[in-house]
């Protein structure tokens, strides 16, 4: 069926709320991300975005710009909004939805995370899944001060290969040649990066809003049985990612393992995160499965991807169980059972 986009002129053919395109940015602190969120507040392009904020402090709006200032909101001329993140990030995004005027964007800045997945998870994994639309992940770096220091960082590690978009900030600063090694350096951390030079955070705003460069399809597989058939065909997929380039698509070449996990027993959801962030072995590079947590009623589709991970609830349709593959290179297949059994209730 052909999906006719009503004109936005026409008031009763209102684009509906659902699926509000939302952009993450995250960065090291100084790399320029409050500059650029300044960008887009001050955007030409007549979008109105809703940037939320943990600090109004760090946001130096344009007076010239200012309609109203609430305690968590401040609203201006453009129709742009700035929310602050109180207390949880589900209700300021639900802040935002419930407005009476509409907003074409949302815009997240993940001040001083180190880990942007808890954010991602919170648009794929909660009842948010079906009322926005996670469009892409920036990442800001400090094209000066990036150095060897910050490569071997796992926090700047995770900020790059999670970034669908790496926005090179900066680039005044630096000779080309430093531009040019610290380039390399981030298609080190991330095959096929996508790499944006900026000065003072200014971007044309089509180039990284609306661009749907996250790959939530990658992360929604439908049955678990579905995705043990079709295991080997998912690679030729997945060249965008954070892959060791030399893989094959069959997993007895090159020291490839496939691990089956299953079990009666649910998980306890803090484990299991704790297990997929800390503990499992670096050289898992594709995992998915049907994952049952005790805290939840739902069942949740696992799906990961080099360093991405994304967890998909809905209804189960059988009574409740664990079923997850790992794959990847010379693993120790009974160390992750045995990891992966600690982490059951």
């Amino acid at each position: 069926m052909t999906q006719l986009t009503a004109p936005t002129s026409n008031p009763s053919l209102d684009i509906p709320k659902q699926g509000m395109p939302v952009t993450i940015i995250t960065g090291f602190l100084g790399s320029g991300k409050t500059t650029l969120l300044n960008q887009i507040l001050k955007n030409k392009q007549d979008l109105k975005v809703a940037v939320l904020v943990n600090e109004f402090g760090d946001i130096n709006i344009d007076s010239q710009l200012l309609i109203s200032v609430d305690q968590d909101m401040v609203e201006l001329t453009n129709g742009c909004i700035c929310c602050t993140i109180n207390d949880s990030l589900v209700d300021a995004v639900y802040r935002v939805l419930e407005r009476e005027d509409r907003i074409d964007y949302l815009v997240i800045e993940t001040t001083g995370v180190a880990d942007p997945l808890p954010i991602i998870l919170t648009f794929l994994g909660t009842e948010l899944r079906d009322l926005t639309n996670l469009d892409s992940i920036l990442t800001v770096v400090d094209a000066e001060a990036f150095n060897e220091e910050h490569f071997h960082s796992e926090a700047a590690l995770k900020q790059i290969t999670y970034g669908d978009i790496i926005l090179l900030n900066k680039t005044d600063l630096v000779t080309p040649e430093k531009l040019e090694d610290v380039e390399n350096c981030i298609h080190d951390m991330k095959i096929g990066a996508r790499i944006l030079h900026t000065k003072h955070g200014e971007v044309a705003l089509p180039l990284i809003l609306d661009v749907g460069l996250t790959p939530i399809d990658e992360y929604t597989a439908n049955d678990a049985e579905e995705t043990h058939e079709h295991e080997h065909h998912h690679h030729e997929h997945d060249h965008d990612h954070h892959h060791h380039e030399h893989h094959s698509h069959h997993l007895e070449n090159d020291g490839f393992v496939s691990i089956s996990f299953q079990t009666d027993r649910p998980f306890d959801v803090h484990k299991f995160e704790n297990f997929l962030t800390e503990e499992m072995p670096q050289d898992v590079f594709r995992a998915k499965g049907i994952l049952w947590f005790s805290d939840s009623d739902l069942r949740h589709v696992f799906q990961m991807s080099g360093l991405r991970y994304s967890l998909h609830a809905d209804e189960w349709r059988t009574p409740p169980k664990n079923e997850a593959v790992f794959i990847g290179r010379k693993l120790d297949i009974s160390q992750i059972c045995s990891q992966l059994n600690e982490c059951l209730v």
